[in-house]
């Protein structure tokens, strides 16, 4: 009986290293454009130059910022390669190359509590512009709390999107988790206090709410945000709260823009960021994290729910440039 206890779980071990294998190798595939953009640029200066001087610094710092990673963390990043530069008496430009890659990693690390959503009873409001994914977001995301086990509820407070809630209650069917709303020209935050109030009476662990694609600068939407927040607030002051932001990898530093506006009517908790295998602007998830100090929570790299990946900056970086996944 022990031997095949000790095999199940030699065996279930092998699987989840073989699924992550997988999704290191969908995400290093992914980031091929950023790589190309941001990871070339890199080397050629770290070869390009016989000497550790004002020059190659002010060249890595023209590369960083070109590639997205944005003013503030291109700052800190170089700041922390100068220190150690100096501290280990390092000679050669091409050895700052590790240096270099684990200053980035200290600028997107993801606290621990990040994901306590997952386990507390929770509810989720997923926001951001038109466009950028939130339905096919909240759809992935209820999926994956689904199959770890979690009991999820789906709101579809987009009435205004001719056919959002079809939409929605299509990656519902596929996440196999009920749906409340979705009638075309209700009141969102109608929506919102049944679907509060359904969670719960069902006793449900996570409550994803979808949201209508709204401009941040369109008062009105902005100020319903708020209204859902508030009644949120009011029904159910003791669920965990996360308001988690979609933005669109491929937009670039108009991204860190959107979610400047929406922090201003909405606590921000986190960022889900998509369309990131087909942009060569993927440094924005470092300059988002820096400059926002908004955690990236989740990253997307194809169409399937398991391309929704869970962030983790070490992972990140490491198929960024393009190195072998480390274990966890």
């Amino acid at each position: 009986m022990r031997y095949l206890q000790g095999a199940e779980a030699l065996e279930t071990e092998r699987r989840m290293s073989e699924e992550k294998k997988g999704l290191f190798a969908r995400l290093k595939a992914g980031l091929t454009k950023t790589r190309e953009n941001i990871v070339r640029g890199i080397d050629a200066v770290l070869g390009g130059f016989s000497a550790i001087d004002d020059d190659f610094y002010e060249e890595l710092e023209e590369i960083l910022i070109m590639g997205d990673i944005g003013v503030n963390a291109t700052a800190a990043i170089v700041e922390r390669l100068r220190k150690e530069v100096k501290e280990r008496h390092i000679k050669e430009p091409a050895e700052c190359k590790e240096l270099l890659i684990e200053s980035i990693k200290e600028q997107m690390r993801v606290d621990e509590t990040a994901y306590d959503f997952e386990r507390e009873q929770s509810v989720v409001m997923v926001i951001g512009v038109n466009g950028v994914g939130k339905t096919t977001s909240v759809g992935k995301l209820a999926g994956k709390l689904k199959d770890s086990g979690r009991k999820v509820l789906i709101a579809a407070a987009d009435t205004f999107r001719a056919a959002a809630g079809d939409q929605l209650a299509e990656w519902a069917k596929r996440a196999d988790v009920p749906m409340v709303g979705g009638n075309e020209g209700a009141d969102p935050a109608s929506v919102v206090f049944d679907a509060v109030n359904a969670a719960k009476a069902r006793g449900v662990d996570v409550l994803l709410i979808d949201t209508a694609g709204r401009l941040h600068n369109k008062k009105n939407l902005m100020e319903e945000l708020r209204k859902m927040n508030r009644i949120i607030d009011r029904e159910f002051p003791d669920a965990h709260r996360e308001n988690l932001i979609v933005l669109d990898g491929t937009t670039g530093q108009n991204a860190l823009v959107q979610a400047r506006e929406f922090g201003e009517v909405a606590k921000l908790t986190g960022i889900i960021l998509t369309k990131m295998d087909g942009t060569a602007k993927g440094g924005i998830a470092v300059a988002i994290q820096s400059e926002l100090k908004v955690p990236v929570k989740y990253i997307g790299v194809g169409e399937t729910i398991e391309d929704l990946q869970k962030f983790d900056p070490d992972e990140f970086v490491n198929a960024l440039f393009d190195r072998e996944r480390t274990e966890a």
